[in-house]
C-alpha cells in the first residue's frame, strides 16, 4: 500500500474533485465518519459545511484541507468492507480518528485506491501538526496495515511517484474540449483564493489568462440592471463563445455581491505589496538599453509580471494593468503612480537616451564636487546633530543654548525602580 498526503487551502476543491468523479460514475462515496447523519442522507452542502465549519474555527491556519490517497497493488481485489476498515485504521493511526472525513473509492485508474477528504482543524480550534506526518505516523501506519491485512508491501519510491495525487490545477480553457462549468469552476477556485484584486477589470485581467471572463453585460441589459454576473469562455482571439454560466450556478457562488466584498478586503492587502511591483518595473527599464513597450513586456514576463495593455479600436493605448504573480496582486498602472500608467510607461520608453554621446554629455553637465564637499560628513536626517544644524544659525548665544527636543525624556523618569528595603540584621 502507498499512502500519499496532500494539504492545501481549499476544502471545496478537494471535495468537488471527488464529487465530480462520483457524478461521472468514476468513483463512489464509500463511507463517512464524524457526521451526524448517515451517508445516504447527506447532501453535498452538508458534507462541505461540516468540514468548513471546523476550518473556520482557526482563521490563522492558511492550509486546512487534507486530501489523502491510499493506493493498493493492481493485483489486490479488496471488498468494500475491507477498504473501509483500512481507511478507518489508517486515519486513527495518523491522529485523524476523531476528525470528520469522507472516504471515496475511485475506479479511474489501473489500481484500486481510496481518496479521503478531511480537515486539520480540530473542534477546539487547534491545528493537527502536519509537519513530517508522512515520514513519521503515516509510514508506521502503512507498515502495520500491510501486516494486519496481508497487503503487498510497497516501499519503492517510484511507486509513490506513480500513485501521487494529481492536484486540481487551473488550465487554459479550450472551448469544446472540457466541461464548461467544471473548467470555469477550477479557474475561479485558483484565482479567487490566491490573487488580490480590487475591481472587476483587475479580476478579468487574471481570468483572461485562462480564457475566462466575468461579464455583467451591457448597461441596458437585464443582467446589468439586476446586478447579475455571468462567466464566459473566450476563444484564442478573445471573443466570447459558448453559453454563459450564471455565477449563482457555480459551487463557490462568485456573484457580484461576493466579489465586491473581496474588492474591499483586497485593497489594503494590495498596498503592502505595491513597492515590489514598482521596483521590478524600475529594474526592468534600467536593464533595457533601448526600451520599447514590447521589450518591457517581455522583460517583465521573466520577472513573473504579466502586462495587460488596453487600447481602443484605433489602436491607441489608454490603459495598462500589471499582474504580479510573485505577490499575487493585480494593479492598475495609475494606482502605482503616474510613471507607471500607460502614458508614463510610453514616455519612459522614449525618454531614455540610447546614444552613448548623449549619456556622456549628461555626465559632463553634472556639477563637479569640490574637495571641501568631499570631506564634509553628511549626517542622517534622523540624527540629533542633523536636527540641530537645521534649527540653529551662526549666533554664538544660539549655538550655546541647550537643544530642546520634543521627545526628550529625562533619564530619571525613564526608569521606575522601587527602592529596595535594606535588610536588618537580627541577632
Amino acid at each position: 500500500m502507498v499512502a500519499v498526503i496532500h494539504s492545501s487551502n481549499s476544502i471545496r476543491n478537494a471535495l468537488n474533485y471527488n464529487e465530480q468523479k462520483v457524478q461521472q460514475k468514476q468513483a463512489k462515496c464509500l463511507a463517512v465518519c464524524g457526521y451526524p447523519k448517515d451517508l445516504d442522507d447527506l447532501t453535498f452542502s452538508q458534507k462541505l459545511c461540516r468540514l468548513t465549519h471546523l476550518a473556520s474555527l482557526n482563521q490563522r491556519a492558511k492550509v486546512n484541507s487534507v486530501h489523502i490517497s491510499l493506493n493498493f497493488d493492481p493485483g489486490e481485489k479488496l471488498p468494500e468492507t475491507t477498504l473501509e476498515k483500512i481507511a478507518n485504521v489508517y486515519m486513527e493511526k495518523i491522529g485523524f480518528g476523531k476528525q470528520p472525513y469522507l472516504v471515496y473509492q475511485h475506479f479511474d485508474a489501473g489500481h484500486p485506491h481510496l481518496h479521503i477528504v478531511t480537515t486539520s482543524i480540530q473542534a477546539d480550534g487547534k491545528r493537527i501538526d502536519m509537519h513530517n506526518l508522512g515520514r513519521t505516523k503515516s509510514q508506521q501506519a502503512r507498515v502495520q496495515i500491510e501486516k494486519d491485512f496481508g497487503l503487498i508491501a510497497a516501499d519503492s519510491r517510484k511507486l509513490k511517484e506513480v500513485y501521487q495525487i494529481k492536484p486540481v490545477l487551473a488550465q487554459r480553457i479550450k472551448y469544446g474540449k472540457s466541461d464548461t462549468r467544471r473548467a470555469i469552476t477550477n479557474v475561479l477556485d485558483a484565482v479567487l483564493n490566491n490573487y488580490k484584486f480590487s475591481s472587476l477589470p483587475e479580476l478579468n485581467a487574471v481570468l483572461k489568462l485562462y480564457n475566462v471572463i466575468a461579464d455583467r453585460g451591457s448597461e441596458d441589459s437585464r443582467t446589468f440592471q439586476k446586478k447579475g454576473l455571468v462567466y464566459r469562455v473566450l476563444d484564442e482571439r478573445g471573443d466570447k463563445v459558448g453559453v454563459p454560466i450564471k455565477a449563482s450556478l457555480i459551487y463557490s457562488k462568485p456573484t457580484l455581491k461576493y466579489l465586491e466584498t473581496r474588492f474591499d478586503l483586497n485593497e489594503p492587502l494590495k498596498q503592502k505589496q505595491k513597492q515590489h511591483t514598482k521596483t521590478t518595473i524600475d529594474w526592468a527599464l534600467e536593464r533595457l538599453t533601448n526600451p520599447t513597450l514590447d521589450s518591457l513586456i517581455k522583460a517583465l514576463e521573466k520577472d513573473r509580471i504579466n502586462v495587460v495593455v488596453r487600447q481602443n479600436k484605433d489602436g491607441v493605448i489608454y490603459g495598462i494593468t500589471y499582474l504580479d504573480h510573485t505577490t499575487k496582486c493585480v494593479f492598475n498602472g495609475s494606482d502605482l503612480g503616474k510613471a507607471y500608467s500607460a502614458k508614463g510607461i510610453l514616455e519612459s520608453c522614449k525618454a531614455i537616451p540610447t546614444d552613448i554621446s548623449i549619456l556622456k554629455a549628461n555626465i559632463l553637465q553634472q556639477p563637479q564636487i569640490t574637495t571641501e564637499q568631499k570631506n564634509t560628513v553628511v549626517q542622517p536626517a534622523w540624527s540629533s546633530s542633523a536636527i540641530a544644524v537645521n534649527k540653529i544659525g551662526n549666533d554664538p548665544e544660539e549655538i550655546m543654548r541647550p537643544l530642546s527636543l520634543a521627545n526628550y525624556t529625562p533619564y530619571q523618569l525613564k526608569r521606575n525602580k522601587k527602592k529596595r528595603k535594606k535588610k536588618r540584621l537580627r541577632f
